[in-house]
Order: C-alpha cells, then structure tokens, then sequence
C-alpha cells in the first residue's frame, strides 16, 4: 500500500513539475506578445490557458484520491495540502498571463515600450515560479526563501514603471491610455510574483508545518 502511496507522489511532483513548466511558458509567451505586439501569440496565450486549468483539474483530482484512499500520515497530508494549494497559484498565474494577452488584442497589436522593464518582470517572475516549484519537488526550504526574497524585485520593477509612467504622461498626454494599460500590465507581473511567492510559502508549510 506505502508503495503505491509512492508512487502517486511521484505522479503528483510530475504532474506539478509539468503545471509548472506550462506557466513558464506562458508567461514568457505573453510577455513577448506584449513587447511585440504579436496577435497571433496572444491568441496562443488564450489557448495555453484552457491546458493549464485542465492539467489544475486532474491534479486535483490525484490529491483528492490520495487523502480518501491512502489515508496520509500529517506529514504527507501538509505535502498534499499544500499542493492544492500551490496548483491554484499557478492556475492563477495562468489567468494573469491571459490576462496580458487580452490587453495586446484590445490594442490590435501596438508595442509596447518600457526600456525593457516589463522585460526584466516577467524573466523574474518565470525563475520565481521555475524556483518555486523545484523547491517543492526537492522540499528545499532555503530555496523557497530566496524566492520570497525576490518578491522584493518584483515590486521595485513595478515601482519603476509607476515613476515612467507618470513621467510619460506628463511628456504626452496623447499616450494617457496605453500608460495606463502599460501600469495594468505591470500590475499583473506584479500579481504572478505575489503568486510565486504563495507557491515558495506553501512548499516551507509542507515541510515544517508553519505557514
């Protein structure tokens, strides 16, 4: 039974692992389609989306098969639980990518140009996420932390855009509304680090029990 148990988990960190990948990737898609203004990949973006809310549902299913049958010991409860809850942060980063996606379609593919700000946000957040979720694979601790510690980043990039922005408006009014949209785009990047971050709290809750 302990070793079909096993098994499932193996199963269960694959399965993340593989979430985990797709949200890299969608990411990095959606942030490419922004700076380019590339409707075709925002497109693709949309559609990568509905892949990583089926892949949330089959986790979730897995989970919820190991707590009624395998009957977990506290330890492998708290690695359970806290999968559940790791799998909804990566659905939720998944929706802010779509979420960026939709905004390069209401602007029918106008470029972005942030002096590679939203850039340098989106290669942090897909480490923080990649981290993230390694750290709950191995149950590394110090991992976790230092993807909390790049949160800080994350915010200091969206600060920066807030300062360009403003600076901008006050250049060209003309440009008032795709700042405004540039300052939504940034909040979302902002948003999947906060989520990344979940993911990094819930991995040292699944080992020590303290959240």
């Amino acid at each position: 039974m302990r070793n079909r148990f096993v098994e499932q988990l193996f199963e269960l960190n694959r399965e993340i692992i593989e979430m985990g990948a797709m949200c890299e990737e969608i990411i990095a898609s959606a942030s490419k389609a922004l700076l380019a203004g590339d409707l075709e990949l925002a497109k693709q973006v949309k559609e990568n989306g509905s892949g990583i809310d089926q892949i949330e549902r089959d986790i979730e299913s897995r989970c919820m098969k190991l707590m009624l049958h395998q009957q977990p010991v506290a330890k492998d409860l708290r690695l359970i639980s806290a999968a559940l809850k790791i799998i909804t942060d990566m659905e939720r980063i998944g929706d802010q990518a779509e979420d960026i996606a939709d905004l390069v379609l209401s602007l029918d593919g106008y470029p972005f140009k942030d002096e590679g700000v939203i850039d340098q946000m989106s290669q942090t957040t897909i480490q923080m996420v990649s981290a993230s979720v390694d750290a709950f694979v191995k149950k590394d601790i110090e991992i976790a932390q230092k993807v909390i510690q790049q949160d800080d980043a994350v915010d200091a990039y969206f600060n920066q855009v807030k300062r360009n922005i403003i600076e901008q408006i006050a250049d060209d009014h003309s440009d008032g509304e795709v700042a405004l949209d540039l300052m939504m785009v940034a909040k979302y990047f902002e948003r999947i680090g906060d989520h990344a971050t979940n993911i990094a709290e819930w991995v040292i809750y699944s080992v020590t029990g303290s959240h």
